[in-house]
C-alpha cells in the first residue's frame, strides 16, 4: 500500500495515530490543571515506565492540555551533561519577557526578571559560546546565593507571583528527571514544595525511569506527599489492537485477528513497537487485508529497524565490560534478575560488580525494581544483547 498514508509514526516521541490506554492519567493532568487554576492544592505529575511506554508523548499531550487551558508552558528534557539550573533559565527567561511585554506588565515580572539575572550569575549559563544575559539590574539577596536548594525555590516563587500579576498559570515540562543529580531533585522538590504551601499557580508535569520515585523519596523524605507516580506500562492487548485497528479503519484496511494477536506477542503490548510493527505491516501489505502473513514478512524488517537505530544506539554508548554485564543478565533471561546471579554468571563476588551497576543505572539502561534485583530499562532488550553478543 502506498507508504505515504501510513498512519503509523514510530519515533521517540512522536504522538501515535491513535492514544488509547491512557484515559486515566490524563484525567489526572486534567484535573491537576483545574485544580491549580483554581488555587486549590493538587500533586503534580511524574510519570515513570520502561523506554518506549509512550512518557514523552503523554507529556507532550499534557504540555497541550495546559496550553488549552490557559497556561504558559515550558518544556525541557534533563540529560547527563547538563546541570538543573543551566536547563531551566534560558525557558525561564523568554517567559518572562513574554509576560514583561503584555500590556500593563507590573513590577512582579520586573522583580522576577531581576531575580532571574542574579541567578544567571551564579550558574553561569552560556548558550553556543555566547553567555545568557539579562538587560536588567540583578537583584540582590532573592536567588543568588550559590545553593540551588535555596535559590530554585526562591526564583520559582517570584516566577510564579509574576505568573498571577498576568493573571496566567504555568507549567514546566521535564523529561528524563532520573538524570538529575540528588541535590538538582532535592532542589525541585523543595521548589514545589514552596509553591504548594503558598498555593501558586506553578505546576510541574515530568516523567522518567522506573527508578524516579525512589530517587525522589531519597531526596526529599515527603516527595510522595507532593507528586503522584503513575506507571505507564505496556497496553493491554484490547488498547493495542485499538491502537492497530483504529488508524487504518478511514482507509478501509483490516488487521486480521491472527495479525493482530502475533504483533501483540512480539511486542508485548509496548507502544513504541506497535507503531513500528503496524508502519512495516502497511508497508509490506498488497491490499487493504493485513494477514498473518504480512506481518511475518514485515517482522524481519521490524527487528532489523529496532536492532539498528532503536536498540544499537544505546548499545554503543557503553563499555565492554558493561556490555558483558548486560550479556550476563540476558544470558540469565527476560525480567528481573538477582543482582548475585549476575555476579555468579560473570564469575566474580557480588561486590565487585557495584561500580559497574551503578554506571549502567547512571546510563538509564538498568535499575532496580526491587532490592537486590536488576532489569532492563528498555523491553526486549535482552533478546536484542542475544543477537549483538551471540558467545557468552
Amino acid at each position: 500500500m502506498d507508504p505515504i498514508q501510513n498512519p503509523f509514526s514510530p519515533g521517540a516521541g512522536s504522538p501515535p495515530p491513535e492514544l488509547v490506554g491512557r484515559d486515566d492519567v490524563l484525567n489526572q493532568a486534567r484535573i491537576l490543571l483545574g485544580r491549580i487554576k483554581q488555587r486549590r492544592a493538587e500533586k503534580s505529575l511524574l510519570l515513570t515506565g520502561l523506554r518506549g511506554v509512550g512518557k514523552t508523548v503523554l507529556l507532550n499531550e499534557m504540555e497541550r492540555m495546559a496550553q488549552a487551558d490557559g497556561y504558559r508552558t515550558i518544556m525541557v528534557e534533563a540529560h547527563e551533561h547538563k546541570s538543573l539550573g543551566a536547563l531551566l533559565a534560558p525557558p525561564l527567561r523568554q517567559l518572562l519577557y513574554q509576560l514583561d511585554r503584555l500590556a500593563g506588565a507590573g513590577h512582579k515580572v520586573r522583580h522576577a526578571l531581576a531575580a532571574l539575572k542574579g541567578f544567571l550569575k551564579t550558574i553561569r549559563v552560556k548558550m553556543e559560546g555566547v553567555e545568557l544575559g539579562l538587560d536588567i539590574e540583578a537583584e540582590r539577596g532573592t536567588a543568588d546565593s550559590g545553593d540551588l536548594e535555596i535559590d530554585l525555590p526562591d526564583l520559582f516563587t517570584v516566577v510564579a507571583e509574576a505568573a498571577v500579576e498576568r493573571e496566567t498559570c504555568l507549567a514546566v515540562m521535564i523529561d528524563e528527571v532520573q538524570y538529575f543529580t540528588k541535590k538538582e531533585l532535592g532542589a525541585l522538590i523543595m521548589s514545589m514544595h514552596k509553591m504548594q504551601q503558598r498555593q501558586l499557580p506553578l505546576v510541574l508535569m515530568g516523567a522518567g525511569l522506573p527508578i524516579l520515585p525512589g530517587l525522589a523519596g531519597e531526596s526529599k523524605s515527603y516527595a510522595e506527599r507532593l507528586f503522584s507516580f503513575p506507571d505507564i506500562g505496556a497496553l493491554s492487548e484490547a488498547d493495542a489492537s485499538r491502537a492497530l485497528q483504529d488508524p487504518v479503519k478511514p482507509y478501509g484496511v483490516v488487521f486480521a485477528d491472527a495479525a493482530i494477536r502475533e504483533i501483540y506477542d512480539l511486542t508485548q503490548g509496548y507502544p513504541y513497537f506497535l507503531q513500528e510493527w503496524g508502519y512495516q505491516a502497511w508497508n509490506w501489505a498488497e491490499n487493504s487485508s493485513l494477514s498473518l502473513t504480512v506481518v511475518h514478512s514485515a517482522s524481519e524488517t521490524v527487528s532489523k529497524r529496532l536492532d539498528e537505530n532503536f536498540f544499537r544506539v544505546r548499545f554503543d554508548r557503553l563499555t565492554p565490560r558493561e556490555k558483558r554485564f548486560l550479556r550476563a543478565m540476558a544470558e540469565l533471561g527476560p525480567g528481573a534478575q538477582r543482582s548475585s546471579e549476575v555476579a555468579e554468571a560473570l564469575s566474580v563476588k557480588l561486590p565487585s560488580i557495584g561500580p559497574t551497576r551503578a554506571k549502567l543505572i547512571n546510563k538509564g539502561m538498568i535499575y532496580s525494581p526491587s532490592h537486590g534485583y536488576l532489569a532492563f530499562t528498555v523491553p526486549l532488550f535482552d533478546a536484542f544483547i542475544r543477537r549483538a553478543v551471540p558467545e557468552f
